[in-house]
């Protein structure tokens, strides 16, 4: 039985949770688990591109963000769910490990775009987190 199940999302994709939101909620209510919904906001990569934000973009950011995902689980979650939100900063597929392994989920359930010839079955970071999560994984071909 799984006790809590992790929904990673792009809350600017749609494509990022349409179809697996369905089958998270689905899930969730039949195993009678937490769903946590988290978004990671992708860190700058090289220090010089921050250098050409404000100081406080990522603070406003990750304040937009928690905005943004609350939003997203009013109209899209009904209240019968044990929903939880989390916001991440930094790499996306590190940090979907790390908010897996913080929650103890049992599960993880995310979206993986049509491959293209350089990603080959997954995305990128569908890929990632197949490898090396502790979780079971189920992946949605978006």
């Amino acid at each position: 039985m799984t006790k809590s199940i992790l929904l990673p999302i792009d809350l600017d994709q749609q494509s990022s949770w349409e179809h697996c939101l369905p089958v998270a909620i689905k899930m969730a209510r039949s195993e009678n688990a937490e769903l946590h919904v988290l978004s990671v906001i992708p860190d700058y990569g090289m220090s010089v591109v921050s250098s050409f934000f404000p100081p406080d973009h990522a603070k406003n950011a990750m304040a937009e963000a928690r905005k943004l995902i609350r939003e997203f689980v009013a109209e899209n979650i009904s209240d019968d769910l044990n929903v939880k939100t989390h916001i991440h900063f930094g790499s996306i597929y590190k940090e979907i490990l790390k908010a897996a392994d913080e929650i103890d989920c049992g599960l993880i359930i995310m979206a993986s775009h049509r491959p293209e010839s350089k990603d080959y079955l997954l995305g990128p970071n569908a890929a990632r987190v197949v490898r090396h999560a502790k979780q079971s994984i189920y992946v949605v071909r978006a």
